[in-house]
């Protein structure tokens, strides 16, 4: 029997996770009113991922990937590790000079993205998934663990480049 949670994380997981695709559209494909791939290729440049470029397909495509992947809940401690990762870059690139509010540019909206994503994988993406049939699709503390993890590797290894 379908739960009203079930419903509730079908709710959470299509709107974070579609808005996040749509984010990584914008970047990629200059959807949505994005500045596309050449721009936002430049702002990376800016903020000193160099190739610019190539860390906005990055950056791009893991919210793009990551926000379908928990759209859909399609291997969503994966998904939900991707967005993480790119959370933790825009917080310590971008967002994180400027406090907590975002009012002022702070980190709130990446914390927000970076919670949701890891309470998702922690939960489990619910009944009404694609990864229900798979082991992972119940959630857990490896499930969480793994996107935190995952994630914060990934970060880690950009920021580091």
């Amino acid at each position: 029997m379908t739960t009203a949670a079930d419903f509730a994380l079908l709710l959470i997981r299509l709107t974070f996770g579609l808005m996040m695709a749509a984010h990584g559209a914008q970047k990629v494909f200059g959807l949505f009113g994005g500045q596309g791939l050449t721009e936002t290729g430049k702002g990376f440049e800016a903020l000193g991922y160099h190739p610019g470029k190539l860390f906005a397909v990055i950056g791009g495509m893991s919210e793009l990937l990551g926000g379908l992947g928990l759209a859909l809940g399609l291997l969503t401690p994966l998904a939900a590790a991707a967005l993480i990762g790119v959370m933790i870059n825009a917080m310590v690139t971008v967002t994180g000079a400027h406090g907590l509010w975002e009012t002022n540019g702070g980190v709130e909206y990446n914390v927000c993205i970076a919670v949701v994503a890891l309470a998702v994988a922690a939960i489990g993406p619910g009944r009404l998934a694609a990864d229900r049939p798979f082991p992972w699709g119940k959630g857990g503390w490896k499930e969480a663990a793994f996107a935190l993890g995952l994630g914060g590797i990934a970060a880690a290894i950009t920021l580091s480049l």
